[in-house]
C-alpha cells in the first residue's frame, strides 16, 4: 500500500487526533530534508471558512512555525512546523524539583510564548496555550508550542491571558519560600487580574525583578534565620486556611 500523500508533498505518518470537522495529522514534508515533521490541521464542514478566515491573519514573521495553508479534497489544510520537547504538565506537576531560578527561566520562556501569540485570533492563541500544546526542551532550555489547533469558539483576548497565567501557575507554585512580591503576583494570577497577554507580562517583567530579590535575599540568610521566617510563614498561611 503506498503512503498517503497530501498535494504530493506531505506524506502522512499518522492521524494524532480527531473530532467532528477537524483532523490532526503528522507528516513529512518530502521537498524539505532539513525538517523532520509538519503538523497539518484540517477543517471540513462548517469550521472550513472560518478557519480560512482565522489562519489568513497569521503574520508569518510573528509565528514563523506557519507553513501556509491550502485547499485539500475539501478540506482546509493549515501546515505548521513540529517542535520538540515534553508538555509542560510531565514535567512540573505537584511534588517535582526544581531550582527557584530554573522557574524564573522557565516562567519567562512560557510568557514570551504567549506573548509572542498577542496579535494571533483568540481562536488559535487559546488553542495553542492547552496543555498538552506547551512543549518544554529541557536540553535547549526552549520552550515551543504544539500546533494542534483544535476548534474554539467565542475565545477573547481575555482567555488567552487566563490560560497563559494557569501555565505560569504550573511553573510557579505558592510555597513557604516564597516572599511577599511573589505571593502578591501569584495571587493576581490565580484571580485572573490581567485582561490580555501584554498586560500580563507587564506586569511579569516588573515582579520578576523583585520576585528574584527576594530569593537571592532569602537565600543569604543563616539557616537558623531561614527557620524562623519558614516556620512564620507557616502558621501566616494556617491562620489564613482556619479563617477561610
Amino acid at each position: 500500500m503506498e503512503p498517503l500523500l497530501i498535494r504530493e508533498r506531505y506524506k502522512i505518518v499518522r492521524m494524532i487526533g480527531r473530532q467532528p470537522d477537524y483532523a490532526l495529522l503528522e507528516a513529512v514534508d518530502i521537498f524539505d530534508r532539513e525538517t523532520s515533521s509538519r503538523l497539518i490541521n484540517l477543517y471540513e464542514g462548517a469550521h472550513l471558512r472560518r478557519y480560512a478566515r482565522l489562519c489568513s491573519e497569521i503574520n508569518t514573521e510573528e509565528c514563523p512555525d506557519f507553513c501556509g495553508m491550502f485547499l485539500e479534497q475539501g478540506a482546509l489544510a493549515a501546515v505548521f512546523d513540529l517542535a520538540v520537547g515534553e508538555p509542560i504538565d510531565r514535567l512540573f506537576y505537584r511534588g517535582d524539583v526544581w531550582s527557584w531560578q530554573d522557574r524564573l527561566r522557565y516562567a519567562e520562556l512560557i510568557l514570551n510564548l504567549a506573548l509572542s501569540m498577542a496579535n494571533l485570533p483568540p481562536e488559535l492563541s487559546c488553542a495553542a496555550l492547552c496543555s498538552d500544546n506547551i512543549l518544554i526542551d529541557i536540553n535547549a532550555h526552549r520552550a515551543g508550542i504544539r500546533w494542534m489547533l483544535r476548534p474554539m469558539e467565542e475565545m477573547k483576548q481575555r482567555e488567552t491571558a487566563l490560560m497563559a497565567a494557569d501555565q505560569v501557575r504550573k511553573i510557579l507554585p505558592p510555597t513557604l519560600r516564597a516572599g511577599k512580591e511573589e505571593r502578591k503576583f501569584l495571587d493576581e494570577l490565580e484571580a485572573g487580574a490581567f485582561h490580555s497577554v501584554v498586560a500580563l507580562y507587564g506586569r511579569w517583567r516588573e515582579a520578576e525583578q523583585a520576585i528574584r530579590r527576594e530569593r537571592e535575599e532569602f537565600d543569604s540568610l543563616n539557616f537558623l534565620r531561614r527557620g524562623f521566617i519558614l516556620c512564620g510563614r507557616a502558621i501566616h498561611c494556617g491562620g489564613r486556611r482556619g479563617e477561610g
